[in-house]
């Protein structure tokens, strides 16, 4: 899947039914006539129990030479002595905002989550009788993140603020922050706090467009988001920096289902499509979306969707489809 100036991907499998949903994209991206260098990565859980080390610096030094990352999902294990891989990643390439569309028949909208601060600062004291993690708010976090959200929400209409600054004194700099900068950038906003948004994705998600917020809260988020259009298996995202990028489908390593080939691919593949979006090829994203929605509404579904067909079959009728349109 190379080419004469091809876009260098580094391309992390990672564990679980993260290998099964790469090489469902790479397929998919393949039948979409994508040329890319493409560079693997042994990386993840598997990795560290058999050598004591998930990712290396080696492995971090060439990562940070590729144009940008697909991953599959990485298992993070409640040991002290294992270090997050993706933490890392976002930090190490200063991945501050991540992206995590969401469309349904009737639906559309899209999560803005800071990436690199909030509760997951990693500034933590774990003791036997109390344990403490800093939660960071900077405005320069804080600022960058509402600027990305608005230059989404400048194509779409308006820009919803999640925060909870009537408990977190910490969140009224956030608050405060996004505000201004969507005033400056003149966009439409409005703020609710986040057990109100909770409550509003399942009663009346209809009302979202875009919405912007700190790094738990669009964590949780995200992932009622994913239940309110059917599966986390059909989400994608983006880890967006100002020269990288990283993707993933937002749903985990699932380790009791790897292997048995019922895995939802099409969080992988609309992650794929984002990262050809990304990368300017916006044809071959746009046919890979189409390739999606055209499967789906075939009832082409894995088991999470109510539906009998494997991994394979889903991702053998999203290529067919693309290969169709080459022909």
């Amino acid at each position: 899947m190379s080419g004469q100036g091809s876009k260098r991907v580094a391309v992390i499998a990672g564990d679980g039914i993260g290998p099964e949903v790469v090489e469902s994209a790479l397929e998919v991206l393949r039948a979409a006539g994508a040329s890319l260098d493409l560079v693997h990565f042994e990386i993840g859980l598997g990795r560290w129990k058999r050598t004591g080390e998930a990712m290396d610096e080696d492995d971090l030094e060439e990562i940070s030479g590729c144009d940008c990352i697909l991953l599959g999902a990485i298992t993070t294990p409640p040991d002290p002595n294992y270090r997050s891989v993706l933490l890392r990643l976002r930090r190490a390439l200063d991945l501050y905002a991540n992206i995590r569309p969401f469309q349904s028949h009737d639906l559309d909208f899209i999560i803005v989550r800071e990436n690199t601060e909030g509760l997951y600062s990693g500034v933590e004291e774990v003791g036997v009788e109390e344990s403490r993690t800093l939660r960071v708010i900077t405005r320069r976090g804080s600022e960058r993140i509402a600027e990305a959200a608005c230059d989404l929400t400048a194509r779409r209409r308006r820009l919803t603020i999640i925060h909870k600054s009537n408990v977190l004194r910490s969140d009224r700099l956030f608050l405060q922050t996004c505000r201004e900068v969507a005033e400056r950038r003149g966009i439409l906003y409005e703020d609710m706090l986040v057990d109100a948004a909770a409550y509003n994705l399942v009663t009346n998600p209809q009302r979202f467009d875009v919405l912007v917020t700190t790094n738990l809260f669009g964590d949780i988020l995200s992932d009622e988001a994913a239940g309110v259009i059917g599966s986390l298996g059909l989400c994608a995202s983006a880890n967006l920096g100002k020269s990288r990028a990283l993707f993933e489908p937002i749903h985990g390593s699932a380790p009791d289902i790897a292997g048995k080939g019922i895995a939802n691919p099409v969080g992988a593949i609309r992650s794929a499509a984002m990262m050809m979006r990304w990368l300017g090829e916006l044809e071959a994203a746009g046919r890979m979306e189409e390739a999606v929605k055209r499967a789906l509404a075939a009832g082409v579904r894995t088991p999470d969707l109510g539906g009998r067909c494997s991994t394979s079959e889903v991702t053998g009728a999203v290529a067919g489809y693309l290969m169709a349109k080459e022909s």
